[in-house]
Parts: C-alpha cells; sequence; structure tokens
C-alpha cells in the first residue's frame, strides 16, 4: 500500500467508526424520544426541556451522520480531503480531527 492508500484506508476507518458512533446515539435519541410518557405537564416543565433537548441533540447527530455519510462518498469518489471552496487539500492534522470535514483551516476561518 502506497502512503496515499494507508491514509486513505485509516480515514475510511475512522469516518467508519464515528458513523458507528454516531448510528448508536441516534438509535439512543430516538428510543428516548419515543418512550412513552406525559409530555403535557405544561410550560416550563422539566419533562418538556428533556424532550426538547433530545430533539435538537437527535436533530444534530443527524446532522452529522450526513456529513460523515458525505465523506464516505468522498472518498469513493477520489475527492476525500479537498476543500470545497478553495479546492487545496485540507490539512491532514485537520482531518484527522474533523474526518467528515469539507473546508481548509483557512476557509473555515473566513467562514466565521
Amino acid at each position: 500500500m502506497t502512503v496515499q492508500e494507508d491514509s486513505i484506508a485509516e480515514a475510511r476507518a475512522r469516518l467508519l467508526a464515528e458513523r458507528a458512533e454516531v448510528l448508536n446515539e441516534v438509535e439512543t435519541l430516538r428510543s428516548r424520544l419515543e418512550a412513552k410518557g406525559d409530555y403535557s405537564l405544561g410550560v416550563g416543565d422539566p419533562m418538556i426541556y428533556q424532550w426538547e433537548l433530545n430533539l435538537a441533540l437527535l436533530e444534530r447527530a443527524q446532522q452529522h451522520l450526513a456529513e460523515i455519510e458525505a465523506a464516505l462518498e468522498q472518498l469513493e469518489l477520489g475527492i476525500y480531503g479537498r476543500c470545497e471552496r478553495c479546492g487545496r487539500q485540507i490539512e491532514p492534522e485537520r482531518l484527522a480531527v474533523l474526518g467528515h470535514t469539507t473546508l481548509c483551516s483557512q476557509c473555515a476561518q473566513r467562514r466565521r
């Protein structure tokens, strides 16, 4: 295996592991939201707050999952690791931490 092929294999393994974690999180949050309970106890009730929090966490986890799926698709297409804004290679250190990122650090900073 070449260095690039080795890096791609490592990236795929990291993304698949992260995907498995996020899928587990999605299932846990869905089961919490689907649990039978009376959420009609009134405004400001702690159960309503917890339900809303779980819903927000679920939406974020689903977004994260979509980002991971997109990164896996980019791997298959041979375009993984390229910044979608400037086209340069995303820093390997950045990809090691945020394997699903689509922006290099410079473009990510400019986006803020």
